[in-house]
């Protein structure tokens, strides 16, 4: 999918930053449609057909929050890119575990947006015709062998370090919660400091320094996200 073939919707009530966008993602070939409240937007997502919707949470007739539900909910699967002022962990939370592929605070950069638009992009076309093979780096996860390689040589993981590793891999690019990690290993049924343990072995594993990770990122206070297309 080339850019020129994309149509990203704005919804945000702010008009500098949607002339902000209009501009700025133009420039990179992307058609873009404007919403400024999310009354429009609903009628812009059945008239224009987006391929992404940027979604801004402090809307003036809805919250974004009740947006992205309402859309979930209809069993809409377009990319959603939050762009927010709110910085709190939990409205970026419940973002993301209402179905929002990522998120970016303002004030932000533009090549940061853009970035996070290729990945949620990149991101819906892998679970579209998803490959059994993922390649990151050095990192290869043989999704149907189970088979992990860091620069050609097999990693041993355990069970439930692979387990984290595979969902990662299928929503690469893409935050996920702690909260979501924990229900798909564990089912729940355990808290947030087994996954930190886990994920700290799976990196003494895969990464070069642990320490300093280039595959398994943490978004603080949020949860992890898999970088791809290293």
């Amino acid at each position: 999918m080339t850019n020129s073939a994309v149509r990203i919707l704005i919804v945000d009530d702010e008009p500098p930053i949607r002339k902000l966008l209009r501009v700025g993602l133009a420039a990179q070939d992307y058609a873009v449609s404007e919403a400024m409240n999310a009354r429009v937007a609903m009628e812009l997502v059945v008239s224009d057909k987006p391929d992404l919707i940027v979604l801004d949470l402090g809307l003036p007739d809805m919250s974004g929050h009740d947006l992205l539900a309402r859309w979930r909910g209809e069993g809409m699967m377009l990319p959603i890119v939050i762009l927010s002022s709110r910085t709190d962990e939990a409205g970026i939370v419940k973002a993301l575990e209402l179905g929002a592929d990522d998120y970016v605070t303002k004030p932000f950069g533009m090549n940061e947006l853009a970035a996070r638009i290729r990945v949620a992009l990149r991101h819906r076309l892998q679970t579209q015709g998803e490959k059994p093979v993922f390649q990151t780096g050095e990192l290869s996860v043989d999704l149907v062998k189970r088979i992990v390689k860091v620069a050609g040589r097999e990693v041993k993981l355990s069970p439930k370090e692979y387990d984290i590793l595979r969902i990662l891999v299928q929503h690469a690019g893409k935050v996920l919660t702690h909260r979501f990690l924990l229900e798909h290993v564990w089912d729940g049924l355990t808290d947030v400091q087994y996954l930190r343990v886990y994920v700290r072995q799976l990196r003494q594993k895969i990464e070069a320094a642990p320490d300093q990770p280039r595959y398994i990122l943490t978004e603080t206070g949020v949860g992890y996200r898999l970088a791809e297309g290293l």
